[in-house]
């Protein structure tokens, strides 16, 4: 199985159509649910049936430390990673509660966590070592990681969407954890879309004003040094990304071969599917945006896949939670086409 597919199915407009006379034959005026109308005809589109489903979600959070963390470019430790994701496994996270909700199946892949996981965590059954490496390197100084690192890394990623298939997963949300990782997607986001990384960074997990402005001057030198190349997306991955950023690009992909809806996350999620959508831009077919992010850089990632994400409850958390959140609007989608009488069910021979 090749990491990155020569090819993706491609969306199929016989469900889409069979999809769209189905609404305009609903009890309603047609058009009367405006997004959540279209929503419906592109899941259809994905999924290659009139009648999509999204339940059960898969719900991955990939996790990796970054080495541009010992430049304080983070309000918390580099160890806070490991902290965080034994808090996935305990069930204890944000992420947690909204896989109960929704009963997702829910995986923390740890890629590349660079310090030990607290006693017990490796127990937990929703966690997989996927490691490729103790963390990047310091991307200031040096390549965050080799080319053959960020395909192992893409490999894990797409490894996570075929389990999510193979357990019957009918939809995939996307999710991340690590300390200094908005400072990753800056650098990567100004490298692929020349945009001044001024407009682009934010403060991530709450650094004041000097702590940003020391932000922006790290990501800066650190776009002098590596100098990513735009038009090799898999190099400056490997420059100036992180490894969790690459096995969500893997995900998406993974799961696109698989026509599974995806639901993308915040920054960094949506940075990834950019990357992903640079190796294969017919990815872009199977991407549903799940959130507008506080982060300022979401902004100009959004734009670079003219992408309108379907919530914006000012979150910046990760995880898949913004995803999350806006999972049940697709599943409302799909009840509405399977469930909502006809005019012909009751009756009329056709709409007023």
């Amino acid at each position: 199985m090749s990491v990155i597919p020569d090819f993706l199915p491609s969306l199929d407009s016989l469900a889409a159509q069979q999809a769209a006379q189905r609404l305009d034959r609903l009890t309603k005026p047609p058009g009367s649910l405006g997004r959540l109308e279209r929503l419906a005809v592109e899941l259809a589109a994905i999924q290659g049936q009139a009648l999509p489903q999204v339940s059960p979600p898969a719900m991955l959070v990939f996790a990796a430390d970054h080495g541009v963390a010992a430049e304080g470019v983070s309000a918390f430790p580099a160890e806070v990673t490991a902290q965080m994701v034994a808090n996935f496994a305990a069930g204890g996270a944000a992420i947690n509660v909204f896989a109960r909700q929704h009963g997702a199946h829910l995986e923390v892949i740890d890629v590349g966590v660079a310090t030990p996981l607290p006693e017990g965590t490796a127990d937990s059954p929703r966690l997989v070592d996927e490691r490729v490496r103790l963390g990047t390197a310091n991307m200031l100084h040096e390549d965050a990681m080799s080319r053959d690192e960020a395909l192992a890394a893409m490999a894990a990623g797409r490894r996570a969407a075929e389990r999510a298939a193979a357990a019957g997963c009918r939809s995939l949300i996307v999710g991340e954890m690590g300390i200094a990782n908005t400072t990753a997607s800056s650098a990567l986001l100004a490298a692929l879309t020349g945009a001044s990384v001024e407009g682009l960074v934010g403060p991530g997990t709450g650094l004041d004003a000097a702590g940003l402005a020391h932000k922006r001057d790290v990501i800066e030198r650190t776009l002098a040094a590596r100098r990513p190349d735009p038009a090799d997306p898999l190099e400056a991955l490997a420059r100036v990304g992180g490894l969790e950023i690459a096995a969500m690009a893997g995900a998406f992909l993974g799961g696109a071969t698989h026509r599974l809806p995806l639901i993308v996350d915040g920054f960094i999620a949506t940075v990834a599917a950019l990357v992903a959508c640079r190796l294969r831009p017919s990815l872009r077919d199977y991407l549903l945006f799940g959130h507008r992010s506080r982060e300022p850089g979401h902004e100009g990632a959004l734009a670079a896949l003219e992408a309108r994400p379907l919530v914006d409850f000012e979150l910046r958390l990760g995880e898949g939670t913004g995803a999350a959140l806006a999972f049940p609007l697709l599943d409302s989608a799909c009840r509405l086409l399977a469930e909502m009488a006809t005019f012909d069910d009751i009756g009329i021979d056709a709409a007023p």
